[in-house]
């Protein structure tokens, strides 16, 4: 299960942290905003100098991801398909064509829920300016999103756009990605107890020393406040909430969710926070229950095996999927 017991054992605690200090062994903690949020990485290591070097290196991973995948910097990959793909095939880069292959996997089995070609209309937004596209701006800019539109060649790993106008935004699933890569590049590294952040997205390896990683969901509508503490070891946890990056207009709250069917903002749920083995499942299904909604969302969580859910509705009400065990699942 995906949930961890907490383990007191204080005198134990207590003991190893002053050997600890005597070796110096300890915590490690780096901060730094990258791809347009804060980056986190909090690890114990052996050795000071180690730690650091590991710490140091899961920054420098985000950095990289950041430059490849960014749809603000003209040089990255990202904007490279988003210039050409529309009037020649793009080649990529292994990593990239990975990860468009699952953008498709996940468009298929959401019925279009999930789509990255979302970024046709979603660019019309602009959240910190309050500005949203005009009726016949949004009709426009949905006719170039169609996640069928996005053409994969394996054989040339390569990538097309289908008509023109179209465009591809990863920030659906990018941040979930980097912190896999960042919790695998920790193991090659030793590392057995650590947690790396990307905004809304974690992912822990091990556990505290002893103690699970205790990681909030934070409420919608009252920040600073929690609606769940999750006590987890060894798994993914993302959040989407309509509370992100938003604005107000006309009493409807557009928020950097977008459906990709209406260009619009959904309005039926409050956040979604995914439970998964990996970061990229994660953010993904966070992004899809959200656009999918309770009812339809909930039971798709559900033919995922390990995978779990916690929603926060238009109301403010708690729902989950079975697999949170009882005593364990979030209080309201």
């Amino acid at each position: 299960m995906l949930l961890a017991s907490a383990h007191p054992a204080q005198r134990r605690l207590d003991f190893t942290a002053r050997s600890a200090a005597a070796s110096g062994a300890g915590w490690v903690r780096r901060q730094e905003a990258i791809m347009g949020t804060a980056i986190t990485v909090e690890l114990w290591s052996d050795d000071r100098r180690n730690g650091d070097a590991a710490a140091a290196a899961v920054i420098e991973e985000m950095h990289r991801i950041d430059r490849t995948m960014s749809p603000h910097k003209p040089a990255s990959e990202l904007s490279r398909i988003n210039r050409d793909a529309a009037s020649r095939p793009v080649a990529v880069s292994e990593e990239m064509f990975r990860l468009l292959q699952q953008a498709q996997r996940f468009a298929e089995l959401s019925g279009g829920a999930f789509d990255i070609t979302y970024a046709g209309v979603g660019h019309l937004y602009d959240y910190r300016a309050g500005v949203r596209p005009s009726a016949a701006e949004l009709e426009r800019a949905c006719a170039t999103v169609g996640w069928r539109g996005l053409e994969l060649d394996a054989g040339t790993r390569s990538v097309r756009f289908a008509r023109q106008g179209m465009r591809i935004d990863l920030g659906g699933f990018a941040k979930g990605h980097a912190v896999d890569n960042a919790v695998a590049l920790l193991r090659r590294r030793g590392i057995a107890h650590a947690i790396v952040s990307a905004g809304g997205d974690s992912r822990v390896l091990g556990d505290r020393r002893g103690r699970p990683w205790m990681v909030a969901v934070r409420d919608p509508r009252r920040e600073g406040e929690a609606v769940a503490v999750l006590p987890l070891e060894d798994v993914s946890i993302s959040t989407s909430g309509d509370y992100e990056r938003f604005f107000e207009r006309d009493g409807e709250r557009c928020h950097h969710i977008v459906d990709p069917a209406t260009g619009r903002s959904p309005a039926g749920v409050r956040s979604v926070t995914i439970l998964a083995d990996d970061g990229l499942t994660s953010e993904a299904l966070s992004k899809t229950v959200f656009v999918m909604g309770l009812e339809r969302g909930l039971p798709l969580v559900e033919t995922f095996a390990g995978v779990d859910a916690v929603v926060v509705d238009a109301a403010g009400h708690l729902h989950r999927t079975s697999g949170l065990l009882d005593g364990a699942a979030p209080n309201q």
